[in-house]
C-alpha cells in the first residue's frame, strides 16, 4: 500500500514537473519585475500591504523580484572598494581561487569585520520583511558569501556559467530557501548580470540536474529541458539598478554571465532558509559585529564570533562553492 502510494505521488510530482516547464508561451515576453521602494517604506524598513502582496506574487510565479532604491549608494561604495581590491588578490591565486565553474567567476566573502558590517546591506530590513512574508517568522541566515565576475585580462577570459540550480541536493518541492543579492554596482548584461530563467523554481528538481552536488560543476541543467524551456520563457539578463536588493528562490535556474566592461562587479549573496529548515551551517564575524546582530529582530542569524584580527586575517581563504551545504537534517 505505501509503495503503491509512493508511486501516485512520484507520478503527480513529475506530471506537475512536466506541466509547469512546459506550459504554453506567456503574452508577453518574461521580464524581472521591480518595485520601486518609498522612503517612508525604507525609513520603516516595510513594504506597504499592496507593495508587499506584489513582492510575494513575483517570488511565486517568476521565483524573482527585484526591489528598486533600497541601500544608499555611500555604503555600496564604501564596501566595493574593498571588495573589488580582495577581488584582484583572489582572482591571482590561479587554480587555488575560489572560482565558480570558471576562472572568470569567483565566490567572493565580504570582509566579515565592523567596519564593513553595514546593516542595510547585510540584515536589510526590505529583504527580511519580504523573506518573513513568505518563509514565515525569522528566517535562519546561515550563507553570508557573494559572486564576483572579473574583467577581462592577460590571464582570464570571461566566460558564462552553465545553467544551473542551486539546489543540487534532495529538497522539498515548497520554498523553503531565498536569496538576498544586492549588486554593489550597477549590474548590467555588459558586465555580467546573472541570467535567469524566470519560473524554473516551480516543478524543477534533481531529475532536471547534472552533476552531484559535491562535484565542482554540480546542479547543471540538462540541455534538453534547457532547449525545451526556451521555447516557453527565454533566459533574461536583468538591469539592476544599484541600490536595490534581488529576492531569488534558491531552486530557480539561472547561471553567472561574462563580464565584458571593465570594472570588476561584486554581487552579495545572503540566504534567508526558512525557520522550520534545518540547515546547519553557521557564519563567523569579528567580535565587534555581535552586538550589531544581537539586535537583529526579524532574522535567527546562526553566528560565531572570533577576535577581529583573526576574522581579518583569515576571510579570504574560507572554503567556496561545494564547501557549504545548504540540506537539511532529517
Amino acid at each position: 500500500m505505501l509503495r503503491t502510494l509512493a508511486r501516485q505521488a512520484a507520478a503527480t510530482v513529475n506530471h506537475s514537473v512536466s506541466s509547469n516547464l512546459t506550459a504554453a508561451p506567456p503574452a508577453m515576453p518574461p521580464t524581472a519585475r521591480s518595485i520601486k521602494a518609498s522612503k517612508e517604506e525604507v525609513r520603516h524598513g516595510r513594504l506597504s500591504e499592496r507593495n508587499l502582496e506584489l513582492a510575494v506574487r513575483h517570488l511565486h510565479q517568476d521565483g524573482l523580484v527585484v526591489v528598486e532604491d533600497v541601500i544608499e549608494h555611500g555604503v555600496l561604495d564604501h564596501l566595493n572598494h574593498k571588495m573589488v581590491e580582495d577581488a584582484m588578490l583572489l582572482s591571482g591565486r590561479g587554480e587555488n581561487s575560489p572560482f565558480n565553474y570558471n576562472k572568470s567567476n569567483l565566490q567572493q566573502d565580504a570582509p566579515p569585520i565592523r567596519r564593513y558590517f553595514e546593516p542595510s546591506i547585510f540584515l536589510n530590513k526590505i529583504a527580511s520583511h519580504i523573506t518573513t512574508t513568505a518563509l514565515g517568522p525569522k528566517p535562519k541566515l546561515t550563507f553570508c558569501s557573494g559572486n564576483t565576475a572579473m574583467p577581462p585580462s592577460d590571464e582570464i577570459k570571461p566566460q558564462r556559467q552553465p545553467v544551473h540550480s542551486d539546489a543540487d541536493f534532495a529538497h522539498p518541492s515548497h520554498p523553503f530557501a531565498l536569496v538576498v543579492n544586492v549588486p554593489l554596482i550597477n549590474m548590467t548584461p555588459q558586465n555580467g548580470s546573472t541570467e535567469v530563467w524566470l519560473g524554473t523554481h516551480n516543478g524543477s528538481g534533481l531529475h532536471c540536474q547534472e552533476g552531484a552536488h559535491g562535484e565542482r560543476a554540480s546542479g547543471r541543467i540538462k540541455l534538453h529541458l534547457l532547449e525545451t524551456r526556451r521555447m516557453v520563457s527565454p533566459p533574461i539578463q536583468p538591469i539592476i539598478p544599484k541600490g536595490s536588493i534581488i529576492v531569488r528562490d534558491l531552486r530557480l535556474w539561472h547561471g553567472g554571465m561574462p563580464n565584458n566592461s571593465n570594472d570588476v562587479r561584486v554581487m552579495l549573496a545572503f540566504i534567508h532558509f526558512a525557520p522550520w529548515y534545518r540547515n546547519q551551517m553557521r557564519l563567523e564575524f569579528g567580535e565587534e559585529v555581535r552586538p550589531v546582530i544581537e539586535e537583529e529582530a526579524t532574522l535567527d542569524v546562526r553566528a560565531d564570533y572570533v577576535s577581529e584580527q583573526h576574522a581579518e586575517r583569515t576571510y579570504l581563504d574560507r572554503g567556496s562553492g561545494n564547501s557549504y551545504d545548504f540540506s537539511q537534517t532529517p
